[in-house]
């Protein structure tokens, strides 16, 4: 139960986060590089208002445990993922943009359950790829051939984010790790700042509210409720589960922007949750 509640609300963080990020820049509210910077610093101050007020019930030897306080690498991917999608998306469609970023996540994820020898069985297989076909089915269609140069990028961004929730399996505190790795993050925002200087007549406050919704709440609240469902799930679950986010961002775009739901979309639904729901109730099978 508590790895379906902490899965759910991630979720619906990731496709509130993609909602948020499509609407500030194709609406071109704000650009990318100045989006970028402002997700990743409301995020941090986000986390960090939300460790001091806990601070008082976190034990001292928790607090100054080395495993929680993250890493390098896991902050490098998160910024990796945060700036190569935002560029990514300027000139991708939400389709293609959609289609390429998880697939890379999904074969980063697959691929490494599948080298730390996390066998699946023949339904799982089976629904994974009815679930990988009913998500290409509802993404394709509305997909352009993509230029090399975003799609490489939004291909980099997928694999980083496939890392950072591979590394998120292994940590002990998930919002303390998430908030470090924020905060490692920011040493990159002078220079996103610089590069965002040229495009600062661009900027206007829906850019900036988007962009700190994005950051506080799908970024820094969201990624922390991931950490914590990641433990609680492998590899493989962790990888499928992430088919439904362009299901559920659609949704959220029938509702809020008022795109028009058709009937591809729900048939896709309801092949991409079923093939989910089949694949987390499947056994896998045993080791030799």
């Amino acid at each position: 139960m508590k790895a379906f509640l902490y899965t759910t609300l991630a979720l619906v963080a990731f496709a509130a986060n993609s909602l948020l990020c499509r609407m500030a820049l194709a609406q071109g509210y704000i650009d990318a590089w100045n989006f970028t910077a402002i997700r990743l610093l409301s995020a941090a101050v986000c986390l960090a208002v939300i460790l001091l007020v806990r601070a008082k019930k976190v034990p001292v030897a928790v607090a100054h445990s080395q495993i929680d306080r993250g890493s390098w690498f896991s902050s490098i991917s998160l910024v990796v993922y945060a700036l190569c999608f935002s560029i990514a998306y300027v000139e991708l469609d939400t389709g293609t943009g959609a289609l390429i970023l998880f697939c890379a996540v999904q074969l980063t994820m697959i691929g490494w359950g599948i080298v730390n020898k996390e066998r699946l069985s023949t339904l799982q297989w089976t629904a994974f790829i009815i679930a990988l076909l009913g998500f290409i089915y509802l993404m394709l269609p509305s997909a352009a051939v993509p230029s090399f140069i975003p799609a490489m990028l939004m291909s980099v961004s997928g694999v980083a984010w496939g890392i950072y929730s591979i590394r998120g399996k292994v940590c002990d505190s998930p919002l303390r790790t998430t908030s470090f790795n924020f905060f490692r993050s920011l040493l990159i925002l002078p220079l996103l700042l610089i590069i965002g200087f040229s495009s600062i007549e661009q900027l206007n406050w829906q850019g900036i509210l988007l962009a700190c919704a994005s950051g506080a709440l799908a970024s820094g609240v969201g990624y922390s409720i991931w950490y914590i469902a990641l433990p609680l799930l492998k590899s493989s679950q962790a990888a499928i589960v992430q088919l439904c986010v362009p299901v559920l961002a659609a949704l959220a775009g029938v509702l809020f922007l008022g795109e028009q739901l058709t009937i591809r979309f729900v048939i896709a639904s309801v092949v991409i949750l079923g093939a989910v729901l089949v694949f987390l109730l499947a056994k896998q099978p045993q080791k030799r």
